[in-house]
């Protein structure tokens, strides 16, 4: 569903766009995830609205069926990628979660800049995408969830999220009708 306005205050929250986790392969790739992710930064900015830039730097504590999470990072893998064009402007979010509000300053931060409503982009669309969406949605946000700008390992997974996850949690929009409507 389009998304019906542009609150006066919205910001554009990134996820995990950095240089380990785009290695990792996607559907869609995510150089169409970062480039639509930088797009839309761009726009925002423009207008003066809040840019937050989230990056994952530790993995969250407890077991899973996954198996250990007490490893370490490669010296640059939580480095931004460069084609986001990060600006002294941008809020910039360090998680140890999959979503970028549990542990961190983002829902104050938020709060001090008078935001209602967040654009969602980035990397994994069942991960740190939803669960930042999640937590969005029970912070009272008006979220919108730019659906071409989002990927995951698991084209299922993505696909689902898609089509009967993130309807739930706000507004499913695209990169080109999302920065029409910011003319």
């Amino acid at each position: 569903m389009p998304v019906t306005q542009l609150d006066p205050i919205a910001a554009l929250i990134i996820i995990d766009l950095q240089k380990g986790i785009v290695a990792i392969p996607t559907t869609p790739t995510t150089s169409e995830v970062v480039a639509r992710s930088a797009e839309l930064a761009s726009a925002f900015r423009k207008r003066g609205l809040p840019v937050v830039l989230v990056n994952v730097t530790a993995a969250a504590p407890g077991r899973t069926d996954a198996g250990p999470r007490n490893f370490a990072f490669p010296p640059d893998w939580t480095d931004l990628v460069p084609e986001l064009n990060q600006q002294p402007s941008d809020y910039l979010i360090s998680k140890q979660r999959p979503g970028a509000f549990i542990g961190t300053t983002l829902h104050h931060y938020l709060q001090e800049q008078g935001v209602t409503q967040i654009f969602l982009t980035g990397v994994a669309t069942s991960n740190g995408v939803e669960a930042t969406a999640r937590s969005a949605f029970d912070h009272g946000y008006n979220v919108v969830l730019v659906t071409d700008a989002m990927a995951d390992r698991s084209p299922e997974a993505h696909q689902y999220c898609i089509e009967k996850v993130l309807p739930r949690l706000g507004e499913t929009d695209t990169t080109e009708n999302i920065l029409n409507l910011m003319l």
